[in-house]
């Protein structure tokens, strides 16, 4: 069976999200670890947390994607901003010691004129910073569609960064609009894509995929999300994608511009398109 869900509001709590989850016939899901947009996060609750952690097991769930704020810039230009990120990171990755060994994805920074080199280094100090020895987490670089000084838009760069860290706590979530986005042709040559992506990464890092479809054409590096088959992909390459011998066994989770009745019917999409 796949492992299909998407992202959910943790604003009720961590059992909630696991009851909203099944409810939507989902058996995986992302969330926010703090707020989007800022840094506020939710009071920790310990009981909340070991509920959650049984109905995960009960219900045979897979790994979660946690998501952290898109503000989060680990390698901006002004330092208190960048060491403040950094303490973000630190707070989210000790934060997820309570749902143990699941993902943590974030989007890598941008430089803002520093270079790619330099924000490269500075993404690299701030996860040896926060990357403890023994956190049950795997921390997910998630690809980007390279817009304006994004670091991620490329296979080379997330290299960089797993190198630079040298941890094998590191990986990568694909999200499919932002490679198409970033002139990664997954529409007409998905194989060809994931051969370099192996070449270059290792495909034992590649650990999740958002699935998006993309309201820009390929190679637009603009990075806005679709309904899956009403944008630039098409119904075929997510298909594709829930077939696939490699993609197919990871946790796929759905970021397209739905409420809740239409993540449902998307999920529910998806495992009928699953023939193998």
């Amino acid at each position: 069976m796949l492992t299909v869900g998407c992202h959910l509001s943790a604003s009720a709590g961590n059992m909630a999200m696991v009851e909203t989850a099944r409810k939507i016939g989902a058996n995986t899901f992302a969330f926010f670890t703090r707020n989007p947009r800022g840094a506020k996060a939710r009071a920790e609750d310990a009981a909340d947390s070991a509920l959650a952690v049984a109905a995960l097991k009960e219900h045979g769930f897979g790994k979660l994607v946690a998501h952290g704020s898109y503000t989060m810039n680990l390698c901006t230009a002004e330092k208190e901003a960048r060491d403040f990120a950094c303490s973000l990171l630190c707070d989210d990755l000790r934060r997820m010691a309570a749902l143990p060994d699941n993902y943590y994805n974030f989007h890598p920074g941008s430089h803002v004129g520093q270079g790619v080199d330099v924000g490269i280094s500075q993404i690299v100090d701030a996860l040896k910073t926060a990357l403890k020895p023994g956190y049950p987490v795997t921390v997910l670089l998630e690809t980007m569609a390279g817009k304006g000084s994004e670091i991620g838009g490329s296979f080379h760069q997330l290299k960089q960064i797993i190198d630079g860290v040298g941890s094998d706590a590191v990986g990568v979530c694909l999200d499919t609009c932002h490679v198409y986005d970033g002139g990664y042709d997954i529409v007409n040559d998905l194989d060809g894509v994931l051969a370099e992506f192996d070449n270059i990464v290792g495909l034992d890092r590649l650990k999740a995929l958002h699935l998006n479809d993309s309201k820009n054409p390929f190679a637009s590096h603009k990075d806005r999300h679709e309904c899956i088959g009403q944008g630039s992909l098409g119904l075929d390459t997510f298909r594709n994608i829930v077939n696939h011998p490699v993609l197919s066994r990871l946790p796929l989770i759905l970021e397209t511009p739905n409420e809740l009745p239409g993540y449902q019917k998307e999920i529910a999409m998806l495992r009928e398109m699953n023939t193998k």
